[in-house]
């Protein structure tokens, strides 16, 4: 059976959440990915780890952007 590594699976989910997140920053997005890691540093079992990693990273993400979003000039005009 083919198995992939732990630090792969996580280049590659930076990778994808950097395409998808574009309007946030590359570093800003690899920050969250290594604290996300970081967290879950310790887990025993690593195999669901890239999974968990790219669970905790897009909710970061998501509450970022809409931090962002409602920020904005556009944003502060819907709500006025």
């Amino acid at each position: 059976m083919l198995e992939i590594s732990e630090d792969v699976l996580v280049a590659d989910l930076e990778r994808r959440l950097v395409a998808a997140y574009a309007h946030l920053s590359p570093g800003d997005i690899a920050d969250a990915v290594l604290a996300a890691r970081e967290y879950f540093e310790y887990s025993t079992i690593r195999d669901f780890v890239p999974l968990l990693v790219e669970r905790r990273v897009r909710t970061q993400l998501a509450r970022t952007a809409q931090r962002v979003s409602a920020g904005s000039p556009a944003a502060s005009r819907r709500q006025s």
